[in-house]
């Protein structure tokens, strides 16, 4: 069971919260009874959002492209002018790809970039000085492909590589000021991530390419999140495939690199030859 007087009042902003684990993570958090600010591309999306959920005037909603400084900067300032102070960012709102980098557009790389790392980075500064002055935690998404190179995913493992070296640094550099911070790789999750993920031109796939009924709900992932959270967790690594791929990255990284190359390629439409 999750505790309640944890998360009550705590003021907790959830980057990328109009869907997926962004979602189930804001409606977890307003549940808990914390103060929580949504923000997504999409203002109307998050006030339909808002409204159903428990006390809506506990929510704020803040209309964010998070590959934009300014309107990163504009999210803690209504924020703070809200609330008052920030306990918690949640570092969620990312894109991704799916195309062999020898066809791939280079802008779609900027893309991924400017969102998943430079969202994580602007955010992450216009916080810290809240998040300092409450002993808060900040946390980043990322994902297996944060620890790995996945084939036909270059942007995206790039993307989540530089995520993971971001916060793990900051974390050494706040270790003595009550700073918590926390990687977060939820592993594949059903979710509409692969729907919008860029292909080689940056047009959106439109379609997952697996089956989401055999992966780890969005809610389950969010309740993964609280606990880390709650126990103030460096690293969480979810599914038994991320911790075992992990693990033999290190210990075994050629064979490691032969069954990512033989189930990547087994995807439908797969970018990637099978051999």
């Amino acid at each position: 069971m999750m505790k309640i007087k944890y998360f009550r009042d705590k003021v907790i902003i959830v980057t990328g919260a109009s869907s997926g684990i962004g979602l189930a993570t804001a409606n977890l958090f307003a549940t808990l009874e914390a103060k929580v600010v949504m923000a997504a591309r999409s203002i109307d999306k998050l006030e339909e959002i808002r409204a159903k959920m428990p006390d809506p005037t506990k929510v704020l909603c803040v209309k964010t492209d998070v590959s934009k400084e300014a309107d990163c900067e504009n999210l803690i300032k209504q924020t703070v002018e809200k609330f008052g102070r920030i306990d918690i960012l949640i570092n969620n709102a990312g894109i991704s790809m799916r195309a062999m980098f020898l066809d791939l557009d280079l802008d779609v790389i900027r893309r991924l970039m400017d969102t998943n790392f430079w969202g994580t980075i602007y955010c992450t500064k216009f916080a810290l000085p809240y998040l300092l002055e409450s002993k808060g935690s900040v946390v980043g998404v990322i994902s297996t492909a944060g620890y790995l190179g996945l084939p036909g995913r270059t942007g995206y493992s790039a993307s989540k590589f530089a995520v993971r070296g971001f916060l793990d640094t900051l974390r050494v550099e706040h270790r003595y000021d009550g700073l918590h911070v926390m990687v977060f790789a939820p592993g594949f999750t059903a979710s509409n991530i692969r729907n919008m993920a860029l292909t080689a031109d940056g047009s959106p796939q439109g379609t997952t390419p697996r089956n989401e009924s055999k992966m780890m709900t969005a809610e389950r992932v969010a309740q993964r999140m609280a606990y880390g959270l709650r126990v103030r967790k460096n690293e969480i690594l979810l599914t038994p495939v991320g911790k075992i791929t992990k693990f033999f990255t290190f210990a075994l990284p050629r064979f490691v690199e032969w069954v990512e190359y033989q189930m990547m390629a087994k995807e439908p439409e797969s970018p990637i030859k099978k051999k």
